[in-house]
């Protein structure tokens, strides 16, 4: 009984012991998390504080900065209103001396006044002894010297009512020059036409060689077939691959160029052959030139026209004056034309028409003996054209005295066309040589760098070398230079004459 006893206060003491030992292990384990949690706070508490810390500093940074820009704004501000309150104090100043400048000239003024009254007074009372002294010394009442001094004046009136009139003509014809020439420049930018060159050569390329003597034949049949029928002559010379077609009508190039093509693509070259496909290529030409008047009629606005008329126009398409091909020459007198007389006043659609056709007799000129002006009008006249169309086309190189607005039109725009710049190959020579002879005075004179005619001859300007020439010295190079051309050379219209003197100084940062 001890003994079991004894055994079990040993196995209580034994779990008494581990429960002991467990719970001396426990708290040991809680004491160590607690710690650790601890220090955990206190790392945090740290951070917590540093971030305080760094947040305190940057909203003190943004504080001071923001306090900057206020100050600086202040202070912009002050000076912006100092400077307003210093223009407000030197505007009331001037304001104060213009005053006391009003306040004296109205003394003055007022001074002046008595001056001029007291001065009338004496001058009226003079007048009136004057008056009695001249009846007595002239022996005439008042009404009989009053009559004389009228017709006395009346004379000189009637003097200066003439020289009047005479400057009112000069100055109304100087101004319509100047509205002439207003209205032409204007018309001249409104419109630019291109140019074509006048050829008497017509150039067919062949496939090759070898057709060559297909084209001349057994003993030159062919060719002379074809130079008889076209009434061209046909040059087969040495240049490879190419026939030059030769003769000054320009139609008939046209039909020998249109025939030897459709030859050359269809292989048959006979005599027969030849004359069939010149029947045909002259029926073609004529139908293209139908189609050439009708396009440039409809391009104008002007519908309804004769049929002979359109056939006249479209073989100006092959036609040329002095290099410029005669069809856009009246194409571009009729668009002048129109933009004259709608500038002016005039009926546009006459305008128009007699710029069309105040060429067309070129097209029968070498048909029938005289002007092509006359020849003109008097196609025109037949087709029951406007009378006034008529007179301007037989008018427009003076084979008749113009009498009609539209004439002069008609005049003007032919001379505007024929007369520009790179119109005509004559023109054009003689418009480089003006170039060149302006340059060339310009250039003649001392201290004169370069110089540049431009805008057609209408302008020079010369460039001048700073150091010798002084803006005084450039003042009268320009009258000379304008001198020396008006006395050397012959133009149309007005040069201008532009010296520029430029002084430049030039540095280098380095």
């Amino acid at each position: 009984m001890t003994a079991a006893l004894v055994a079990l206060v040993v196995v209580l003491a034994i779990v008494a012991a581990g429960a002991i030992v467990y719970g001396l292990r426990a708290s040991k384990q809680n004491g160590l998390r607690n710690a650790k949690e601890l220090e955990d706070l206190r790392a945090q508490r740290v951070q917590i504080e540093g971030e305080r810390r760094a947040i305190g500093l940057e909203a003190k940074a943004e504080a001071l900065r923001v306090r900057t820009e206020l100050e600086d704004e202040l202070r912009e501000r002050r000076s912006e209103i100092a400077r307003q309150e210093q223009r407000i104090l030197q505007r009331e100043e001037q304001l104060d001396r213009q005053q006391q400048d009003l306040l004296q000239r109205s003394e003055t003024v007022g001074a002046t006044l008595r001056a001029v009254e007291e001065e009338r007074a004496q001058v009226a009372a003079l007048q009136a002894s004057v008056g009695l002294e001249l009846q007595r010394v002239a022996e005439l009442s008042r009404d009989q010297a009053r009559q004389e001094i009228l017709g006395t004046l009346d004379r000189e009136l009637v003097a200066e009512k003439a020289e009047l009139i005479r400057h009112a003509v000069g100055d109304a014809k100087a101004e319509a020059e100047d509205r002439a020439r207003e209205v032409l420049v204007t018309t001249i930018q409104r419109h630019a036409a291109d140019q074509t060159g006048e050829t008497s050569v017509s150039v067919v390329p062949l496939p090759n060689d070898e057709i060559k003597g297909r084209i001349i034949g057994r003993e030159g049949r062919n060719i002379r077939a074809l130079e008889s029928a076209l009434g061209v002559d046909l040059i087969i010379d040495d240049t490879p691959e190419t026939v030059v077609l030769s003769g000054f009508d320009p139609v008939r190039r046209e039909v020998a160029r249109v025939t030897l093509t459709k030859l050359l693509s269809d292989g048959r070259i006979h005599p027969t052959r030849i004359e069939e496909v010149v029947s045909r290529s002259r029926e073609e030409v004529a139908t293209k030139i139908a189609e050439e008047g009708e396009k440039a009629l409809f391009e104008l606005g002007l519908q309804g026209m004769h049929p002979e008329l359109i056939k006249l126009v479209g073989t100006l398409r092959y036609r040329y004056s002095y290099g410029q091909n005669v069809l856009a020459h009246v194409k571009e007198v009729a668009y002048l034309s129109g933009m004259i007389a709608a500038e002016i006043g005039a009926e546009e659609h006459l305008a128009k028409e007699a710029g069309m056709f105040h060429d067309i007799g070129k097209a029968v000129d070498h048909e029938v003996e005289g002007s092509h002006a006359i020849i003109g009008g008097e196609i025109l006249k037949r087709l029951g054209r406007h009378p006034d169309v008529v007179d301007a086309v037989q008018c427009h190189h003076y084979d008749v005295e113009p009498s009609t607005v539209l004439a002069f039109i008609v005049l003007s725009a032919d001379a505007i066309s024929a007369s520009r710049p790179g119109a005509r190959r004559e023109t054009l020579a003689s418009y480089i040589k003006r170039l060149e002879k302006l340059e060339e005075i310009a250039n003649g004179f001392d201290g004169v760098e370069r110089s540049f005619a431009i805008q057609a001859g209408r302008e020079i300007r010369i460039l001048v070398r700073p150091e010798r020439i002084t803006d005084d010295h450039a003042v009268v190079l320009a009258r000379d230079v304008a001198r020396r051309i008006e006395s050397e050379m012959s133009y149309p219209g007005t040069i201008k004459v532009t010296v520029v003197r430029e002084t430049r100084s030039v540095d280098y940062a380095k």
